[in-house]
């Protein structure tokens, strides 16, 4: 993870679950993003990025098991929301589908 100095992080996060980003992880990562209420969190797969605290948006990533996506976190709990998602991501959401 890398940090600047206006409170952004960027980081590559990879789709570690069985069965992709679909309804259930995206409900659990949209749900997780909105706890940082002061801290835009978007995923970026090639040219479409999405807000990572709407489950609608997240489903258009269509991001399968072994997709890359980038994280970016921008404001001022940009760190502990980056750690958050990217824990997420590596434990496949706590979902065993």
């Amino acid at each position: 993870m890398s940090e600047s100095l206006d409170s952004a992080v960027e980081t590559v996060v990879a789709v570690t679950n069985k069965h992709g980003l679909h309804a259930r992880p995206s409900s659990v990562l949209a749900e997780a993003a909105l706890r940082f209420e002061d801290t835009t969190i978007r995923l970026r797969r090639g040219e479409l990025e999405v807000d990572a605290k709407s489950i609608m948006e997240l489903l258009l990533l269509e991001a399968s098991h072994g997709t890359s996506l980038t994280l970016v976190t921008e404001g001022p709990q940009a760190q502990p929301a980056a750690r958050a998602i990217t824990e997420l991501f590596a434990n496949g959401f706590g979902i065993n589908l």
